[in-house]
């Protein structure tokens, strides 16, 4: 028998927004951000166990919720998360991970299942969707290949960010990608949880979808924005984190979010830097 396990991934002290997974969602309930994931990973069709995976700092905050819950709870390191998922997996004798973050509290359960299932008949080391709306995407792998990441991982970059050498390898592992199909292509969405403005947005969602359903799907978010385009606009400013394999892809990125900012004279600056130190 193959065992399977949704980790969760979540702590108190995120940079951009503090106890963030602590915050009610609908906005005039008592339900917190990190229990609506709870409760949608349960749904999760053939997962054996849900495991918070958290830090010692937020540990006692996030033991009650579990308990009440009914989910497992794993301490482990607070900046090395790829130490703190081998561990958990390991621990709980899981052999196949469902990936989920404390950020992402519409993801849904149908779609995972479908990844699932995809992952496991596949034989393959990773999964991944691309193209979905930005909290939506759903990551499974094996439990062997994020030993073989845990041991050849040197890189703090890689030991924040799990997945991130998995994808950089291709020729180890065998990576499976499940593009999301054209009437939810929808990567210009985002419905994840790093800053207020997405927190605002995150309201409006539940406040059109929840009543209606709890479980609401990845369909039902495409609808809602294909009929209020408007939604859009409350945290259009706000820019998704991304991992970059190169210095010269961190210029990039930084001109560009300067000169969205009109920030002119600094980003001028950076491109002339870049010149010098990449002109060899």
């Amino acid at each position: 028998m193959v065992k399977k396990s949704a980790i969760i991934q979540a702590r108190v002290n995120s940079r951009r927004l503090p106890s963030k997974i602590f915050y009610n969602l609908p906005f005039d309930s008592n339900i917190t951000v990190i229990q609506q994931i709870i409760e949608r990973s349960k749904k999760i069709s053939n997962i054996d166990d849900v495991i918070i995976a958290t830090d010692e700092m937020s540990y006692n905050r996030l033991a009650n919720i579990a308990r009440v819950e009914g989910v497992k709870i794993f301490k482990g390191n607070g900046h090395d998360v790829l130490n703190r998922f081998y561990r958990a997996a390991k621990e709980n004798g899981t052999d196949v991970i469902v990936r989920i973050t404390g950020d992402n509290p519409c993801i849904d359960s149908l779609l995972i299942s479908t990844a699932l299932e995809n992952h496991i008949r596949n034989n393959t080391d990773y999964t991944k969707t691309e193209g979905y709306p930005s909290g939506l995407n759903v990551e499974v792998v094996n439990f062997s290949a994020l030993e073989k990441a845990h041991k050849n991982v040197t890189d703090d970059y890689d030991k924040e960010h799990v997945t991130n050498y998995i994808n950089r390898n291709p020729q180890i592992f065998k990576i499976n990608i499940m593009k999301a199909p054209e009437e939810l292509y929808a990567p210009d969405i985002r419905v994840t949880l790093d800053t207020e403005e997405d927190y605002a947005l995150l309201c409006s969602v539940f406040d059109y979808l929840y009543q209606k359903d709890k479980y609401f799907s990845t369909y039902d978010v495409v609808n809602l924005f294909q009929e209020k385009p408007w939604l859009k606009l409350i945290n259009r400013k706000v820019t998704q984190k991304k991992t970059f394999n190169t210095l010269e892809e961190e210029f990039e990125e930084a001109i560009k979010l300067l000169e969205f900012q009109d920030l002119k004279k600094a980003s001028e600056f950076l491109r002339r830097t870049r010149k010098r130190v990449f002109c060899f």
